[in-house]
């Protein structure tokens, strides 16, 4: 005859060597299965908690960036109010305006790069043609056509360059 195994031995010892009846075997099932019921009741309401939250961080996310561009709308408005004046005071206010856009981008987390002189990275650039250049290393960027936001995994675009060739 073989050994009993380690659980029948549990079983025994825990009984006083009397298997459990069946009707303690039943209530035990149900009790796992009621605990069962409620770690999945538990889990069910703790996912649909986290998409509640994250929707609702994601709208707050999105009227905070849009917030943050309402004033470059106004001042677009204000330009337009006064296009029929002094068009080198539309042009200065537009450039005030390009740079008021530029730094909502950059609280944003996706400053303007100024990419002109660099080396070609095709993780960052988009090439869109490429120029023979002398006196320049090959793949050195020559011209942002245009230009890239954000830096490494926050960016935004990627820079449209034309780069020097081997000539």
């Amino acid at each position: 005859m073989s050994e009993p195994s380690e659980r029948e031995e549990t079983v025994q010892e825990g009984t006083g060597g009397v298997p459990p009846d069946a009707a303690e075997c039943e209530a035990r099932i149900a009790d796992l299965e009621d605990r069962w019921r409620r770690a999945l009741a538990d889990t069910d309401n703790l996912r649909k908690r986290v998409s509640r939250d994250a929707d609702r961080v994601r709208a707050e996310e999105r009227a905070r960036a849009a917030a943050e561009w309402l004033p470059v709308l106004d001042n677009l408005e204000r330009a337009l109010e006064h296009a029929g004046s002094d068009p080198s005071s539309i042009i200065e206010g537009l450039r005030a305006i390009r740079d008021q856009a530029l730094d909502v981008l950059a609280r944003l987390g996706f400053a303007r790069r100024d990419d002109a002189g660099a080396p070609f990275d095709p993780a960052r650039h988009e090439a869109v043609a490429t120029l023979a250049q002398e006196g320049v290393p090959e793949g050195t960027i020559l011209h942002v056509v245009r230009p890239a936001y954000g830096d490494g995994e926050q960016q935004l675009r990627p820079a449209l360059v034309v780069v020097a060739k081997e000539g």
